[in-house]
């Protein structure tokens, strides 16, 4: 199978091949051809499976075919849940479509919105948007919906875990009735099917692996591990493998802050990627990771929705995710386009519930591995063995006497008899003349 063979022009040919790619992924043999006969799409694929170019490529496709007026309205809207997911769609659909005359862009905020507003004004004919920022700018009449003809809602289980359900369904009353739709998703839960039922229409359902599967070339390592040992573990893993990238994954963004201070204490070169940061520190930390200047990225899992690393070798699960499917992303951040990848799980006690819901959902063991000085029922019998020794007698000390200088009958600042006599000493005086001047005048 070709990119030819499915459908596509020369000219997006071309791009996909300047791009090093010759064969279509399973997403993409699937998906293309449906999408290029105007059917709406439920799509499911493990991330790191081309699905983004599965859903692009068709697009380019379409849209190219269309005589292009001189305002150029949005014909093609997708949305995404996170700024990093929306960059990295948005640079796809901007590689592949460099031989063809189309516009594009993406919104999305921790920028100020000016620059985006005046490229919306030029007209473009693909939009890429998180919802946030799609809605602000429509309300104030910087943008039009009227004529969009096809929508894409990409990582849709992501963005109803953020809560976005009901800014989606505001997005879509804004839309033409007669359009075409297409969901993707990483893994297909109820509420998926929930969505995709209210918005497509009699939809071609696609799956390029069984649902909340994991790539096959990513081999899983799990630690149990004291929570209080992990990060010498951590250092202890980068250092000694000489790993020169690795994206560990933390359930909090205070947990991403300070695992990334003690890495840097200890030498590794870091940086942390979440919510609280400015779109500016999140864009110079995922480019100094990317040129391997930066040899850890820390990151939450909102935050590392859509961070597309090539050929990203380790992957660790500093804390497990209390989301199964969070899971399946974050260890598909390695492993991708057939590479093969590593991650690694540090589990402690008060994880293994966590971790059976895993087993649960991928209805897979993960065997856990030992490593010397940090397994966990090595250090709990250590701990017991502390705890049965004998303690030592220890004299309490005795309480001494608390002495005060206090005296309760003493006033604050008291005043002097002799200041109190001079002050009232004028009053005094005026009294007696008032008299002696009364007699006088009897």
């Amino acid at each position: 199978m070709t990119f030819t063979s499915l459908g596509l022009s020369n000219a997006l040919v071309k791009a996909v091949t300047e791009k090093g790619y010759e064969t279509p992924s399973p997403i993409q043999e699937k998906a293309i051809p449906v999408i290029l006969e105007g059917k709406d799409v439920l799509a499911s694929a493990q991330t790191g499976t081309g699905k983004t170019a599965g859903f692009t490529l068709p697009i380019l496709q379409l849209i190219s075919e269309k005589k292009n007026p001189k305002y150029r309205p949005i014909k093609a809207l997708v949305l995404t849940p996170t700024r990093e997911l929306a960059a990295q769609v948005y640079d796809n659909v901007r590689e592949y479509s460099k031989h063809l005359n189309i516009k594009s862009t993406a919104i999305f905020g921790g920028i100020k919105p000016s620059s985006q507003i005046a490229t919306l004004k030029n007209g473009i004919d693909i939009l890429v948007a998180t919802p946030g920022r799609l809605i602000d700018l429509h309300e104030q009449n910087e943008l039009s919906l009227k004529r969009v003809d096809i929508l894409v809602l990409d990582e849709a289980d992501r963005m109803l875990d953020m809560g976005f359900l009901r800014d989606i369904q505001k997005i879509i009353s804004l839309l033409p009735e007669k359009r075409q739709n297409l969901l993707f998703s990483a893994t297909f839960s109820k509420e998926i099917k929930k969505l995709a039922h209210g918005i497509l229409h009699h939809p071609v359902m696609v799956e390029a692996a069984p649902e909340n599967t994991t790539a096959e070339k990513v081999n899983q390592k799990l630690y149990k591990v004291p929570k209080g040992k992990k990060t010498e573990l951590v250092g202890q893993l980068i250092s000694k493998g000489n790993w020169s990238q690795v994206l560990i994954f933390t359930r909090t963004k205070h947990g991403a802050n300070r695992l990334t201070e003690k890495l840097v204490k200890r030498g590794i070169s870091s940086a942390a990627i979440h919510g609280n940061k400015s779109q500016g520190a999140r864009t110079k930390a995922l480019k100094g990771f990317k040129d391997n200047s930066i040899r850890v990225l820390v990151a939450t899992d909102i935050a590392a929705r859509g961070l597309d690393i090539p050929l990203l070798p380790h992957v660790i699960n500093f804390e497990l995710p209390n989301v199964p499917e969070d899971y399946v992303h974050r260890i598909g951040r390695t492993g991708r386009a057939g590479a093969s990848g590593e991650a690694i799980s540090l589990v402690s006690q008060e994880e293994e519930a966590y971790l059976k819901s895993i087993e649960k959902l991928l209805d897979q063991k993960i065997i856990a591995s030992e490593l010397e000085g940090f397994d966990l029922s090595t250090i709990k019998e250590e701990v017991k063995t502390e705890q049965s020794r004998p303690k030592r007698s220890e004299k309490k000390p005795e309480k001494k006497p608390f002495k005060t200088s206090f005296n309760p009958k003493k006033k604050k600042n008291p005043k002097s008899s002799s200041e109190e006599t001079q002050k009232n000493a004028p009053k005094k005086r005026n009294n007696r003349n008032k008299r002696n001047n009364n007699k006088t005048a009897h």
